[in-house]
């Protein structure tokens, strides 16, 4: 079992996920814009829902994103395990959100919590996040939080191949921009 780090931000809990999340995952999961951003293949089921919980979003520092004021689990958001360069620890951020919060900052919010998380209580030097070409709202998120473009290459997933680009934020970045 997972150690249970429950974060916070101004509108939002980041908790581990639970099997009983599987029916709001399912709600943002099944859209084939989330899937697609996300790389995953879209849920097809609850049942679905409830095999990537206990296979995918029940590792470590990894979070179910509930809205404060319903309780409903509206993203998941977290660090996915994944190391790159030469710059010490470091982990890459990953998140994927319910359609009806996009373009809401809400994302942005979460992923300064899940920066500070990183750079204080994990002590990672570097974090690194990406994202599609295709997806211009999460080069957004990534670039009002501080990120530098690294490079591009192609990826593949379970969606087909996609150009993606790779950024990074040094720990002495985020402490120079006034945090920590």
């Amino acid at each position: 079992m997972a150690e249970r780090i429950v974060l916070e931000t101004a509108r939002t809990i980041l908790r581990p996920f639970q099997i009983t999340d599987a029916a709001d995952l399912y709600e943002f999961s099944r859209d084939r814009r989330v899937a697609d951003a996300a790389g995953w293949p879209a849920h097809k089921s609850v049942a679905d829902s409830q095999k990537v919980i206990v296979a995918v979003f029940s590792a470590p520092n990894t979070f179910a994103v509930v809205e404060k004021g319903s309780g409903k689990v509206i993203g998941s958001a977290g660090f996915t395990g994944a190391v790159r360069g030469a710059f010490g620890p470091s982990d890459e951020i990953g998140y994927a959100l319910h359609p009806d919060w996009w373009g809401r900052g809400i994302m942005t919010e979460v992923v300064a919590e899940l920066l500070r998380f990183g750079f204080e209580d994990r002590g990672l030097e570097a974090i690194w996040c990406s994202h599609y070409t295709e997806n211009p709202a999460s080069r957004r998120v990534i670039e009002k939080s501080g990120f530098s473009y690294v490079a591009a290459e192609t990826v593949v997933d379970d969606n087909g191949e996609h150009l993606t680009r790779f950024y990074v934020l040094l720990r002495q970045q985020w402490k120079g921009d006034g945090h920590g």
